[in-house]
């Protein structure tokens, strides 16, 4: 298949692109590259990749221009705001896509609070461009992130996809609420094949700095204080990239159908007389904060420093995913254990920084 994945400069992105490269799969993946957190993690996954040989060669990536990886010839890169209508359509007409990822986004709750603007731009604004995209090039499936976030003031749990999310407490999550019911809309209207994937706290290597793993790991190595929200007591469901990536891969390879079924008159959430679905993906396995803090400190060796604070406002105290539907309809369970996540992440941290030598 001949697949756009956006946001590959990303963390999800890039581990994705690279399975379906492995498996022989022709991308191409496009990022903004933007400075919302430390770019020297986005170009390092670029330089995994291929797409530049070393952290320097930052500057030969140029807006609205296809790069080649040196590793895979099957992938090319392009630098690219989802919001530049006039050059998705014309990169959605030049390629000729069979199916499409979208992991483009601006991501975090806490961020949403200081720049909901941001959130309306990248999130609504350019992700009715790729739908537009999608509809006018013969697009056979469209899978696309939503978030855990959107379960807002829902209380029941495990959190499933059947139950109703209309009391989002942030704008991240409104903003992802609002991605599903636009692509149902494409869905019934144009017949367009439309997935929507609920992430549950994703964690692992090359992973996002401003996720608690990250900087739980270099406030511990470097004698500083953690913020701990909540006194501690939360609970996420956190769940691996590698599981994430499986779970994205089966989705793409198996679009949805019409449910025959569905009835408008007890509406289920996540199907529809529409070509359109919505899945959980998480560990099913929610793990207190204080015993995800204890794995780091344990592969660290390191006790942390921790400053003890309320919950932040947009943030919910527990998450938890039903997987029930991507059991019985793909055959998939996430399955990673905390402990051997956790390690994963601190022995790629080490490295990537080079300050294992310091410990």
């Amino acid at each position: 298949m001949k697949i756009l994945i956006t946001g590959t400069a990303g963390f999800i992105g890039s581990h994705l692109a690279l399975k379906f490269l492995e498996r022989g799969d022709e991308i191409v993946g496009l990022d903004n590259i933007n400075d919302y957190y430390d770019k020297r993690v986005k170009y390092g996954r670029l330089q995994r990749a291929g797409i530049i040989k070393k952290l320097e060669d930052k500057k030969n990536i140029q807006y609205n221009r296809a790069i080649t990886s040196d590793k895979y010839p099957n992938y090319k890169f392009i630098k690219l705001n989802l919001e530049d209508r006039e050059n998705i359509n014309k990169l959605f007409e030049k390629e000729k896509f069979n199916r499409v990822i979208n992991l483009a986004a601006q991501a975090g709750v806490r961020y949403s609070l200081i720049n909901p603007y941001a959130y309306v731009n990248s999130n609504i604004v350019g992700f009715i461009n790729l739908l537009e995209a999608c509809r006018h090039n013969g697009i056979e499936h469209l899978t696309y992130a939503s978030s855990s976030s959107v379960y807002g003031l829902n209380e029941n749990q495990p959190f499933s996809t059947h139950d109703n999310v209309d009391h989002p407490i942030s704008l991240y999550a409104a903003s992802k609420k609002s991605n599903e019911l636009m692509a149902h809309t494409y869905s019934h209207l144009y017949k367009l094949p439309t997935t929507g994937l609920r992430f549950f706290t994703v964690y692992g290597p090359w992973g996002r700095p401003d996720m608690a793993l990250y900087l739980f790991t270099k406030a511990i190595l470097e004698d500083k204080p953690i913020d701990v929200f909540n006194y501690g007591k939360m609970q996420r469901d956190f769940t691996y990239i590698d599981d994430i990536v499986e779970g994205i891969i089966r989705v793409n390879d198996n679009p949805p159908k019409a449910d025959p079924l569905w009835s408008g008159k007890q509406p289920d959430p996540s199907s529809s007389k529409a070509p359109y679905k919505i899945y959980n993906i998480g560990n099913n396995n929610p793990v207190k904060l204080m015993d995800f803090i204890e794995a780091i400190e344990k592969k660290l060796g390191k006790k942390a420093k921790k400053n003890m604070l309320p919950l932040q406002m947009g943030d919910v105290p527990s998450t938890y995913a039903d997987v029930k539907d991507l059991v019985e309809d793909l055959g998939y369970k996430p399955s990673t254990s905390i402990q051997e996540g956790v390690n994963n992440f601190i022995d790629w941290y080490l490295d990537f920084f080079k300050v294992s030598e310091k410990f």
